[in-house]
């Protein structure tokens, strides 16, 4: 169903851990469910923002022989970075990036490094190099970076390098991404539609909310959901009747080519989103779910949902 990205398991500020905050859904194998709570997971865990084509790729890079990589340190990455060897340059960016993802402020004392990440991106001749470290440019959170994407998006053709600046804009959260950002909810490619959706939810700014509104009527499932949760993220009413599709297990197995496990992580972040839009309001939905869901999954989501708006211990 999805042909491209990231499930952040990130904790929400000031909310809960039902927040729209750690609203995305998972298209992962059964090796990524046991390590859900690792920073590979947090990194290609979407199933609704794509990059499942880099799903595939990283698990034979990494398969390869560069586990070894998990014992290195910012710095060991960043002189690979500069290596002519590309297997080595693209791991140590993929690597990175993971890093940044576990710890934003990893580089945050460094503002040379940051300089020569913006330099090592603009001069990056290869693509898959370019896509990672545009990724490391996000999750820096560098302001100076949003120019550098925010160009090189104006210029890409490709569509997956795209979907990764749009991916690096919604994660460095400046308010300067707005404008490609909201551009792209409007292209003819489904993943760039949602990855933008998605995107604009990372931002947080409820600006954008008449913008994304449109995309609940997408002809692409998985576009209205990451539009639903964006939307939710962002405080939304609107998102609620896509949402409440989405915990409808009949209607969800309709879409064309969803698997069950996709079905399972559209129907956790659906149930996620509702309790902090609706609390109260879907007790009702949560107490079915977890009494007669098939899934062992929905069924404790909905038991989590109901204890926290129920205000059970």
């Amino acid at each position: 169903m999805a042909d491209e990205i990231p499930d952040h398991e990130r904790d929400p500020e000031g909310t809960s851990h039902l927040a729209p905050a750690a609203i995305a859904v998972a298209d992962t194998d059964a090796e990524e469910e046991e390590a859900s709570r690792g920073p590979l997971r947090a990194f290609f865990g979407l199933f609704l923002v794509p990059l499942l084509v880099v799903l595939v790729c990283v698990g034979v890079f990494v398969g390869f022989g560069w586990l070894a990589y998990d014992k290195q340190e910012v710095g060991d990455y960043l002189n690979d970075l500069r290596s002519g060897w590309k297997p080595r340059r693209a791991q140590a960016a993929y690597e990175l990036a993971k890093v940044l993802i576990a710890d934003p402020q990893a580089l945050a004392g460094s503002p040379e490094t940051r300089e020569e990440l913006r330099d090592l991106f603009t001069t990056a001749e290869d693509r898959e190099i370019q896509r990672y470290l545009a990724l490391v440019l996000g999750y820096t959170r560098d302001p100076a970076a949003v120019p550098l994407l925010t160009a090189a998006l104006e210029s890409e053709t490709d569509s997956q390098s795209r979907i990764y600046l749009l991916w690096a804009l919604g994660a460095n959260g400046d308010a300067g991404s707005l404008p490609a950002l909201t551009s792209a909810l409007a292209e003819e490619d489904a993943g760039i539609r949602k990855t933008a959706a998605y995107a604009l939810g990372e931002l947080g700014d409820p600006s954008v909310i008449p913008r994304l509104e449109p995309l609940l009527g997408d002809g692409t499932a998985d576009v209205r959901w990451n539009a639903a949760l964006a939307l939710a993220r962002l405080g939304s009413d609107a998102a609620v009747p896509e949402l409440e599709r989405m915990v409808d297990r009949d209607l969800i197995a309709r879409v064309p080519e969803i698997t069950p496990a996709q079905q399972e992580d559209a129907m956790i972040s659906a149930i996620r989103a509702l309790a902090v839009l609706r609390g109260r309001a879907s007790l009702a939905t949560f107490e079915r779910l977890a009494a007669d869901d098939p899934s062992l999954k929905v069924r404790q989501a909905a038991i989590e949902a109901r204890r926290a708006v129920a205000g059970e211990d």
